[in-house]
C-alpha cells in the first residue's frame, strides 16, 4: 500500500504519523514537505473532500494569522487559495492512501486508512 503524507518535520503531530507509516511494513510511504511544495488549491479540494472534511475544517490557526484574515468563515474557494499560496495554514499532517485521506490529529487517524 502506498502512503502520502503531506509533513512539516518540525511538527511533533506530524513526526508521529510519519514514524507510525514508516514503522508498518507493507506501507510506502511518500513524503511531501507541503512547506517547501504545496498543494494546489485543487489538489487540496480533492484531499478534504476525500476526508469528508469542508477546507476550513483544515485550517491551522494557532501560529497563523488565519483568524485575523477572516479565513475561518470565508467560502471554500477562499481558504483552498489562501492554504495554496500561503501554505503554513494548512493543518498537518494530511495522509492519503487509496482507502482515503485523513487530517491525522491526532496521530492514531491514519490507522483508520491502512
Amino acid at each position: 500500500m502506498k502512503a502520502t503524507i503531506w509533513h512539516n518535520p518540525k511538527c511533533g503531530t506530524s513526526r508521529k504519523t510519519l514514524a507510525i507509516l514508516e514503522n508498518l511494513s507493507k506501507v510506502e510511504v511518500e513524503v511531501i514537505e507541503y512547506l517547501k511544495d504545496p498543494p494546489t488549491a485543487d489538489k487540496l479540494a480533492q484531499l478534504y473532500k476525500d476526508a469528508g472534511l469542508a477546507p476550513n475544517e483544515g485550517l491551522r490557526i494557532r501560529g497563523t494569522d488565519a483568524v485575523e484574515r477572516g479565513l475561518p468563515d470565508a467560502d471554500a474557494q477562499v481558504v483552498l487559495d489562501a492554504m495554496a499560496a500561503d501554505p503554513i495554514l494548512i493543518e498537518r499532517p494530511l495522509v492519503e492512501t487509496d482507502k482515503g485521506v485523513r487530517l491525522c490529529r491526532p496521530q492514531d487517524v491514519v490507522l483508520e486508512i491502512l
